[in-house]
């Protein structure tokens, strides 16, 4: 299953292709058509996978005799980059105002198009499947090592040892740093290093995967802290930047917007989410997501009249912000204006059509107005995408009845 749907009882035909899982696995990506949510032009991308270009950026000019980008010659950050882009998910991610991860190119700064959350002392259970950039910065070797270490330090991108060879060949990675003598005394007996020290285990976030602990663990079976917090037990969760970069005027903008984003899984935001948006929104008065955010973050706290202000602003700004009209539309529903909020939800529902509860919201309201055949139209559009949704198969039996009805 895809992750987060390893539990699901339902088929989940709705999954959207969103530009992030898409630049990690295909080169020559097209973004998405303005304003969807996962509508490409055809074909989405060029390429059956990633190409040479993932790593060494376009290779137009290299065709002409022109150099490419060579990682391995590249400062710590940009070298790092290159692995992160396709390695690094984090809790959260965000991307700055008019910049997508899609549009990085080896050779660039990667926070220059998104940035990254982890909590710090995090003690979840499992490792997620991507998280192999998070779990290296907990490891000893690394922080000892410092920028001198990176992926290729054991990793070589294009050379994937055969099952012979493997133990050896990783084996020979550890020996490097830790010296051949180390290797002659320490359970020489035993060559496979990561049999111990980076043992596999059931994915967290991807049914039937499994990962290989990355955090390289002295002891098998210790787990070490990220960032470990001496009052942990009397504090909430803390969002910090990952990697650790230098701090820049979007950081209250992109910590505000981290803690929202969550929201959405069930996880509280701080108490200081909301001052981290009035704080932000002085600076970017005219912020779409930022407006957008502030209005759910009042939406949710009941100022409903103040929540449609900023959902309404950040719509002015840009009218193809699914989340902020979907919102609005459910206001506009509530206060008796069932013809707005329908024209926000269709607009929105055309632009991302496995949104299924916004065409499930315009199937109630139009049954709801008297108007079975349109409801019966949406519900069966929902059905499309979602054919096992509980609700639409109830409502489509209640709406084709001979005497329609909007709850079966």
């Amino acid at each position: 299953m895809a992750p987060a749907y390893g539990d699901a009882r339902q088929i989940p035909m709705n999954l959207p292709a969103l530009t992030s899982c898409l630049h990690s696995h295909f080169s020559g990506m097209q973004p998405p058509i303005k304003g969807t949510e996962n509508r490409y032009p055809m074909p989405p991308f060029s390429h059956s996978g990633v190409t040479c270009e993932g790593c060494h950026g376009p290779g137009a000019a290299h065709t002409k005799g022109g150099a490419i980008v060579n990682p391995a010659k590249l400062d710590p950050a940009r070298r790092d980059a290159v692995c992160m882009q396709c390695h690094l998910e984090g809790k959260a991610a965000i991307e700055p105002l008019g910049r997508h991860v899609y549009e990085f190119r080896p050779g660039q700064l990667l926070s220059d198009y998104i940035r990254y959350f982890v909590f710090a002392d995090d003690q979840g259970p499992g490792l997620g499947a991507v998280g192999q950039f998070e779990a290296l910065a907990q490891s000893v070797c690394k922080k000892k090592s410092g920028e001198a270490m990176s992926c290729t330090s054991c990793h070589d991108p294009h050379y994937e040892p055969s099952a012979a060879v493997r133990v050896s060949y990783y084996r020979r990675k550890c020996l490097a740093c830790h010296g051949g003598r180390f290797g002659t005394t320490h359970r020489a007996g035993q060559p496979d290093c990561t049999a111990c020290h980076m043992p596999s285990s059931i994915s967290k976030d991807i049914a039937h995967t499994e990962v290989t602990d990355h955090r390289i663990l002295r002891q098998p079976g210790v787990s070490p802290q990220f960032l470990r917090d001496a009052n942990i037990e009397t504090r909430l969760p803390r969002l910090i930047r990952f990697p650790n970069a230098q701090k820049t005027d979007e950081d209250e903008r992109d910590l505000a917007l981290a803690w929202v984003s969550l929201a959405g899984s069930g996880i509280t935001a701080a108490p200081e989410t909301e001052r981290l948006l009035r704080s932000a929104i002085k600076e970017s008065p005219n912020d779409p997501p930022l407006l957008s955010a502030l209005g759910y973050s009042a939406q949710t706290k009941g100022d409903i009249e103040g929540a449609r202000e900023f959902y309404q602003k950040a719509l002015a700004i840009d009218p193809t912000l699914i989340d902020a009209a979907t919102n609005l539309g459910v206001i506009e529903a509530k206060r008796g204006n069932w013809r707005e909020a329908v024209r926000l939800w269709e607009d929105a529902f055309q632009r991302a059509p496995g949104q299924s509860r916004i065409g499930m919201n315009i199937a109630r309201v139009l049954c709801e107005a008297g108007q079975p055949g349109g409801a019966r139209d949406y519900v069966l559009r929902v059905l499309e995408f979602d054919p096992d949704l509980p609700e639409a198969k109830s409502l489509l039996q209640g709406v084709n009845g001979s005497a329609p009805k909007c709850e079966h």
